[in-house]
């Protein structure tokens, strides 16, 4: 079975969905603040690289576990539902914008969605 990863068209069309993403997530009022101070080249780098292992790209993943990675932003800046619920609709959003097939973004969604509980620290 396909790879979710080379179904949407691999590392090309990642990389550019997560820059389309940081677009949108940096001018939505709902999360943005969470990016202030934050290096963002090292952000996008690092979210491509997640991205692409979630998806199921060849090769591994040396970042820090979902939980790890957030939860000083549940604990002092009260990262949520809404936030994680804004993230998703920012990344369809960019998805769509580079005509990925909706049946597509929507099994991108689900690997995203299965995170939640991770990312909230719950």
């Amino acid at each position: 079975m396909r790879s979710v990863f080379k179904k949407i068209g691999g590392k090309d069309v990642v990389d550019a969905a997560v820059d389309r993403f940081y677009v949108y997530m940096l001018a939505d009022e709902r999360v943005k603040d969470f990016f202030t101070n934050v290096n963002m080249d090292k952000q996008r780098q690092h979210q491509k690289d997640f991205i692409a292992y979630s998806l199921g790209a060849d090769g591994g993943y040396d970042g820090k576990d979902m939980g790890a990675a957030h939860q000083q932003l549940v604990d002092q800046q009260g990262l949520s539902d809404l936030h994680f619920d804004a993230t998703v609709e920012n990344l369809v959003k960019a998805l769509q914008d580079l005509n990925v097939p909706k049946d597509i973004i929507k099994e991108a969604g689900k690997i995203v969605e299965s995170t939640r509980n991770d990312v909230l620290c719950r």
